[in-house]
């Protein structure tokens, strides 16, 4: 009867005469094999490679001769698992040995089979050609959509700082020597910009100047200075209250400086004075107009006094010199813009402006090399 063969396969020992009496051997394969033509070969191999087992002498006979039947229909034979092997008489081996099922070869398959199989069959170089042409074109069409998303972020910061960010510091400084002139020969304007009277876009612009002045130039820098200071409050305030300082060597001692409190070596006096004024609108309070603060300090005290006293009231300073210029000027028969305009040219030729600009830049920088105190 047909038996099915196991995963290892079998190999018997055949030989040409039917009267022999050779025992027969199984051959399990380790490896794959090629069996050669020759008989006797393929004996001897057998021979080195199979082990013996106990079997009944008339089952061995009966395998013996259908393996005899076989090997004279097939000149040569391979083993299961291997690539090919010789198709002649093919039906009759696998009539005779169903025992062992060949894998199919490529060349073997039906065209029904492998027709079915296309369905199946992904071709990945193709796909992955058509992901890449995908893939190009979704970048293709994002770049356009990220670019206009930059766009409109430049815009809304454009639309909320970018006069700060586009516009140079020296036209700041020229716009608000601008408006110094212009308060000086009308007094209520620099109130009426703070106040949001005035909305036209000069005004705009000279009131973003304003504050450019004073939160980006002077205040960050004047904190530095009294943060890193052993300055009391009260000093600080009776420097911020005087417009005017005069700073003067007099007979040193030592005893506790004014304006730190601590023992130091004082020989500098600060002499205080002038009018209190409005750091916005720069007007003038006629309360106690000749009073006057001498303070005795240290020497790193007088020299943080004398720089910071410099930017604190460097736009009062600026101010007070536009107001002389429009009061040596005396056009008063024609409109203001016009004087306005007139003065400040006269200004920037002659480098006035220029020069009032290099003191803040000189000032910023004493403030910004000021060492902090030991």
């Amino acid at each position: 009867g047909k038996r099915k063969r196991s995963n290892t396969s079998v190999l018997y020992d055949s030989d040409e005469s039917e009267d022999s009496d050779i025992v027969v051997r199984k051959v399990f394969a380790k490896r794959h094999c090629i069996m050669d033509e020759d008989d006797n070969s393929e004996e001897q191999q057998a021979d080195k490679t199979c082990p013996t087992e106990d079997a009944s002498t008339s089952r061995k006979q009966e395998l013996f001769a259908k393996l005899k039947e076989l090997a004279r229909q097939s000149a040569a034979r391979r083993f299961c698992g291997s690539a090919n092997y010789e198709d002649s008489n093919s039906e009759a081996e696998i009539e005779e040995e169903p025992l062992c099922y060949l894998p199919l070869t490529p060349t073997e398959g039906s065209e029904t089979d492998s027709g079915s199989m296309k369905d199946f069959i992904v071709e990945e170089d193709d796909d992955d050609d058509d992901n890449d042409d995908n893939r190009e074109h979704v970048k293709s069409e994002n770049q356009p959509q990220q670019k206009q998303l930059n766009t409109s972020n430049s815009k809304l910061l454009a639309h909320y700082i970018s006069q700060l960010s586009r516009c140079d510091h020296f036209v700041h400084f020229k716009r608000v020597v601008k408006a110094f002139l212009i308060n000086a020969i009308d007094d209520t304007f620099l109130s009426s910009l703070y106040d949001g009277t005035r909305q036209k876009k000069y005004a705009q612009d000279m009131l973003l100047s304003l504050h450019f002045l004073d939160d980006r130039f002077i205040q960050p820098r004047l904190e530095n200075l009294v943060a890193r200071s052993r300055w009391k409050d009260r000093y600080k305030e009776r420097v911020d209250c005087y417009p005017d300082v005069r700073i003067i060597l007099k007979n040193a001692k030592t005893m506790s400086c004014q304006a730190c409190e601590l023992k130091r070596y004082c020989k500098f006096n600060v002499l205080l004075s002038g009018k209190l004024y409005n750091s916005k609108t720069l007007e003038v309070d006629d309360f106690m107009p000749d009073d006057k603060q001498v303070l005795k300090v240290g020497m790193v005290c007088a020299n943080r006094t004398r720089v910071y006293h410099n930017l604190k009231h460097f736009k009062y300073k600026l101010y007070v010199d536009c107001s002389s210029v429009a009061e040596l000027d005396g056009g008063e028969d024609e409109p203001v813009k016009d004087t306005v305009e007139r003065l400040f040219s006269h200004l920037e030729e002659s480098g006035w402006i220029q020069k009032r600009y290099d003191d803040l830049e000189d000032y910023m920088d004493d403030a910004d090399s000021f060492q902090e105190e030991k």
